[in-house]
């Protein structure tokens, strides 16, 4: 069917809907079930019709994972209830539509925090779980799925599965990091972690270059519960990956004196305001002169030194869970001071041991081609269990890109020379934040029996091969056993 029969068969018209980066885009019919039911008549319309169907939360994936060009998407962010949380326990369960927001919202007040965020707090479990998120605790508290006890699935047949580590095991490890292939994620049970204070710990440690970023991670890395370090892309020589890192800790049972005060929403809230004047919501346009090569160079030369002035008074400071990890959410709308091309991040994952030699050499590759990364976050991880995990024992290194009509072609070519380089070193990527890479090099990550495994699993869960993303076009064409429906417009 062509987008205009969708449209009469699914009674709702086209609408544009982007990636969290505004770098790709697709035409979609877009449905908002609101309960399983909903879905089941969804799922029965595009069966009758063979309508290829995606799955949407808040949209935070940076490239096209989210996205289903020329057909049908289904938005599930009013799938959106929290059925209950165990004060006893910490354990939750709700509906996939439910937000991070929403969850410690909930959960703050009685002295529980999800285990792993993101770096916003608007992506939806529902999301968090195709993607397999991880945090700043990656290498000590794993990724989001590790923290799940079961869930609901519904798969494109109409059928309800139950699935933990032991009730459909195959399936619960590989729909948790399966970008949506499988089925849909309509419940949620997570554990969630005890806390004893709204605060965390955080030291703030300036840092020379880049085999000083990861020394200091992996000598301080059983000291602490988060590590997260900025690094300024635009350096070189002895230099190269210098920026800061913050280390935290959670604060231990009775250190606070205050603790139902600190976990208040109120002191948990970002700040809406600067100096209690100028609203959040415009700085993004002040922001927008600067984003360029020359501003962003300055902005992270300051940054740095003020990190080393921060270093010499002794940065130690107890900061709220939600300012240290939502630090995304601190300018509403930031990524707009990108557009009108928007940005793409550039997120690989490189074994310990090949870490160094391998993102310095990206950095270089990005100096050589003149396009340099606005803003570097680097991060220390460990393997988990899921069949597709983008884990290893190692490090990741995201970049962020400035996108332009002009470097546009540059700039994906630039990112294929550097999946060659990661892929050498053994290394991974990452769904949620990849726009570019290329089917082969895709094929490259993943040993071909977990591959297989998985397309087996896709094809007794969705014989018609129904569910697809652009990104699923892209990466795994073979996962669509039957002709694709639509051709993509992605690159």
């Amino acid at each position: 069917m062509n987008l205009e029969e969708i449209e009469v068969a699914l009674g709702r018209t086209r609408s544009k809907v982007e990636g969290w980066g505004m770098s790709t885009h697709s035409e979609s019919v877009v449905r908002f079930p609101e309960s399983v039911e909903d879905l089941k008549e969804l799922f029965a319309a595009a069966r009758k019709d063979g309508i290829s169907v995606a799955f949407r939360g808040t949209g935070c994936s940076y490239g096209d994972a989210s996205l289903n060009d020329r057909s049908l998407l289904i938005d599930l962010t009013r799938f959106n209830k929290i059925k209950s949380l165990d004060p006893a326990t910490g354990v939750l369960v709700a509906e996939s539509g439910v937000t991070l927001e929403q969850n410690w919202r909930q959960s703050v007040t009685q002295g529980y925090w999800p285990p792993v965020v993101s770096g916003t707090m608007y992506p939806t479990l529902g999301g968090l779980l195709s993607m397999n998120v991880h945090g700043k605790n990656n290498w000590k508290h794993g990724t989001i799925g590790e923290h799940v006890q079961s869930f609901r699935m519904l798969t494109i047949d109409g059928e309800e599965l139950s699935c933990s580590p032991e009730e459909n095991g195959e399936i619960f490890h590989a729909a948790i990091g399966g970008f949506g292939m499988l089925g849909c994620f309509t419940e949620v049970t997570l554990k969630l972690k005890k806390i004893y204070s709204g605060n965390i710990e955080v030291t703030a440690v300036g840092i020379r270059n880049l085999g000083h970023m990861i020394a200091w991670m992996d000598q301080h890395r059983e000291d602490f519960d988060y590590l997260v370090g900025w690094i300024d892309c635009f350096t070189a020589g002895k230099s190269l990956g210098r920026g800061e890192l913050h280390a935290a800790r959670y604060v231990k049972e009775g250190a606070d004196p205050d603790p139902k005060g600190t976990m208040r929403l109120s002191y948990q809230d970002l700040p809406s305001h600067i100096m209690g004047v100028f609203p959040k919501a415009w700085m993004w346009r002040f922001m927008k002169p600067i984003v360029n090569d020359f501003g962003m160079r300055a902005l992270n030369a300051v940054k740095y030194h003020s990190s080393c002035r921060k270093q010499t008074r002794g940065a130690g400071h107890l900061q709220a869970h939600a300012a240290f990890n939502f630090l995304l959410d601190y300018v509403p709308d930031w990524k707009k001071a990108y557009l009108p091309g928007g940005l793409i991040q550039y997120q690989s994952f490189v074994p310990a041991e090949k870490a160094r030699e391998t993102h310095g050499h990206l950095i270089q590759l990005c100096h050589r081609s003149n396009l340099i990364p606005y803003l570097g976050v680097y991060k220390r991880h460990k393997p988990d269990p899921f069949l597709l995990t983008h884990a290893v024992d190692g490090f990741s290194f995201a970049m962020d890109f400035k996108v332009t009509a002009q470097n546009r072609g540059q700039l994906w070519d630039l990112c294929h020379r550097m999946d060659e380089v990661v892929l050498e070193a053994g290394g991974r990527f990452y769904f949620a934040k990849d726009a570019t890479l290329e089917s082969e090099n895709a094929h490259r990550i993943w040993p071909a029996e977990d591959l297989q495994k998985f397309a087996r699993l896709k094809q007794d869960l969705d014989p018609q091969a129904l569910l697809q993303t652009n990104l699923s076009r892209r990466l795994f064409p073979e996962f669509q056993t039957q002709p694709s429906l639509v051709a993509s417009e992605e690159g």
